[in-house]
């Protein structure tokens, strides 16, 4: 089993995790099942004002061999393969989208006890390439991410970031949009369970002098319930209930307020997620 720092994306997931995972603003119904082939398949459904949208996905798991599949209202077939140790310690993405076949990209990623690498490029004439670096511990990680535009020779993207990471506890600052903005969190599991959760977010961006800041929070009513709530400095108030109605499936109905104009009509959001 893989012990190290983890990958950059995973700096300051968890207290992100918390504050946008559930918050839905539209209306979703979706259904998974298992056949005896061990092949399992996911039909989702999207209503989002007066526009319907939905689509069907295939997942395969052979030996080191994962392979995804989904094809949407819009005919666009999605197509990702993911190989795990074809070369010791790395994990290979291939993803491609059909009919438009230049937006497919080749992923490689690579674990190491105290580093991981990992390094994207589209599969284009001229790629964008993507790359990440991070060194550290479980516990404790440093990453820098950047990407390189192989058509105009620049560098696009240059991020880095510091997380620190405990059970019970989860903080990190990322500095990006190279070095335009900055951004601090951290999450704190009230329970064992980790059903139960504090977090604050704060985000700045030095060009415009906008400041963000997001504090909010899970609580488990009980082994079936879980309530979320967010509030910024801008007065925007989110809320979510979740309940498990029958094993393995979930209702959840979200709300959004604007608490500083409270004449503007509150959004709404419902899913629900089935799997028998």
């Amino acid at each position: 089993m893989f012990s190290g720092p983890g990958l950059f994306s995973d700096i300051g997931k968890r207290p992100k995790d918390l504050l946008n995972k559930d918050y839905v603003s539209d209306q979703k119904f979706s259904i998974s099942s298992t056949s005896d082939s061990g092949v399992a398949f996911t039909s989702t459904a999207v209503k989002k004002g007066g526009l319907s949208t939905g689509d069907v996905a295939a997942l395969y798991k052979y030996k080191n061999t994962v392979a995804n599949v989904k094809v949407d209202t819009e005919s666009n077939i999605s197509t990702t393969f993911t190989i795990t140790d074809f070369i010791p310690s790395t994990k290979t993405i291939a993803s491609l989208k059909f009919p438009d076949a230049s937006s497919g990209k080749l992923e490689v990623q690579y674990f190491h006890d105290h580093a991981t690498f990992t390094t994207a490029l589209g599969l284009k004439k001229s790629p964008l390439v993507d790359f990440t670096a991070t060194l550290g511990t479980p516990t404790i990680a440093f990453g820098v991410e950047a990407a390189y535009d192989t058509t105009s020779g620049a560098f696009t993207k240059y991020t880095a970031g510091v997380g620190l990471s405990k059970p019970e506890s989860s903080a990190s600052i990322v500095l990006g949009d190279k070095g335009d903005t900055i951004n601090a969190s951290y999450l704190h599991h009230l329970d064992q369970d980790k059903k139960s959760a504090i977090v604050g977010d704060f985000s700045r961006r030095f060009s415009t002098n906008d400041n963000t800041f997001t504090v909010g929070g899970s609580y488990a009513i009980d082994n079936l319930t879980v309530v979320k709530a967010k509030l910024n400095n801008h007065g925007k108030l989110n809320a979510v209930l979740q309940h498990e109605v029958i094993p393995r499936s979930v209702l959840t109905i979200a709300s959004e307020f604007d608490t500083m104009n409270l004449d503007k009509t509150p959004k709404f959001g419902l899913a629900i997620a089935l799997k028998p």
